[in-house]
């Protein structure tokens, strides 16, 4: 038993050397044109995939598009707690919304004369703008 822990030992110790003597004998390599050209063709690889994404989710809609808005929120009205008036302008009309948690809903369609707001937007405004539509006439 005690002759076979020693020549483990013994092995073990000159399997160290020789492993040593094996990692002392290589050489470090120089950078040379095709390691050079094999980097760049996989970075162009990466950057084509990367564009090729871009592209497919501008198709999808998930990226915009153009920077000009054609919506935009004009004013809002709190009625409680979750309850909302929201006026939105798209393009050329005005849409009078009823917002809650689980629904909108358009309340009003304003086009033209009717329009609440050509280009001053003040909360004042438009809470009696909204009350005199109310109680006047009802634009659907």
């Amino acid at each position: 038993m005690k002759s076979l822990i020693q020549s483990l030992i013994v092995f073990i110790c000159s399997t160290t050397v020789v492993f040593s003597a094996i990692e002392q004998k290589q050489t470090v390599s120089t950078v040379s044109t095709a390691h050079v050209l094999n980097w760049s063709f996989g970075l162009i690889i990466v950057l084509a995939l990367f564009f090729v994404c871009i592209w497919f989710m501008k198709k999808m809609g998930a990226l915009p598009v153009s920077s000009k808005q054609n919506m935009k929120v004009l004013s809002g009205l709190s009625l409680g707690m979750r309850e909302k008036l929201v006026l939105v302008q798209v393009g050329e009309k005005q849409l009078v919304l009823g917002v809650t948690p689980g629904r909108v809903e358009k309340l009003l369609m304003l086009e033209g004369e009717d329009r609440l707001f050509q280009q001053d937007n003040t909360e004042e405004d438009f809470s009696l703008k909204l009350k005199q539509i109310m109680s006047g006439k009802n634009n659907e």
